[in-house]
Formats: C-alpha cells, sequence, structure tokens
C-alpha cells in the first residue's frame, strides 16, 4: 500500500512528463510544505528559476495567503514580460491552497 507522499510523488511524475516550461512559458510549480508554500516560475529550457514567491514574503497569517502569493508571482512575472505559463501542480490535487494559488495568479492577470 502507497503512502500519501508516495501516491503524490507518483501524479507528479506523470505531470512533470507532459508539463515543460520554456523561456516564453515557463512553469509555475508549487510546492507545499507542512508549514510553508512556495512558487517558482522555471524556464525548463536552461534549468533557471526565473521568479519565486512563498509565503516568507508576507506578515499575514495563514488563512486566505495563498492567492495573495499567487498575485504576487504574477506581478513579479509582468515584471518579466511574461504573460502566459503553464501550471505544475506537483502531484497535488487541485483544491485548497493550490487552487488559491492558481486563482490568484489569474487575477494578477497570468494566462493558462
Amino acid at each position: 500500500m502507497l503512502l500519501k507522499q508516495e501516491k503524490r510523488q507518483k501524479r507528479h511524475k506523470s505531470i512533470r512528463a507532459r508539463v515543460f516550461g520554456k523561456k516564453d512559458k515557463p512553469r509555475l510549480c508549487v510546492f507545499k510544505s507542512d508549514k510553508h508554500v512556495y512558487v517558482q516560475l522555471i524556464d525548463d529550457e536552461k534549468g533557471k528559476t526565473v521568479a519565486s514567491a512563498s509565503d516568507f514574503d508576507f506578515k499575514k497569517i495563514k488563512k486566505g495567503l495563498a492567492k495573495e502569493i499567487g498575485k504576487l508571482i504574477a506581478q513579479k512575472a509582468k515584471d518579466l514580460k511574461i504573460e502566459k505559463i503553464v501550471f505544475d501542480r506537483s502531484g497535488y490535487k487541485y483544491h485548497g491552497q493550490i487552487k488559491e494559488i492558481a486563482e490568484g495568479a489569474r487575477e494578477g492577470g497570468l494566462k493558462f
């Protein structure tokens, strides 16, 4: 029987086989630890992180913070003249914080 983490890693491998970020359309990768949330824009052709954001950038309480992180990464992408991205949920189910990050990024003007 697979553990919860092993199931997520299996889904992540499946997603990464299909999702690839380029210079003009980078990959928005999300990672959640037990306490924090991290988001990166990655150019897979060069293997470089273009921009990143996390909940460390805010001094607020946790509730509703995921949408703000999405808006922050969208603003950083706009500063770099990036409008389109590929969303990589890293094997996490699309609800809760992952959904809030995606909605925040869309509100910030990113298209995916």
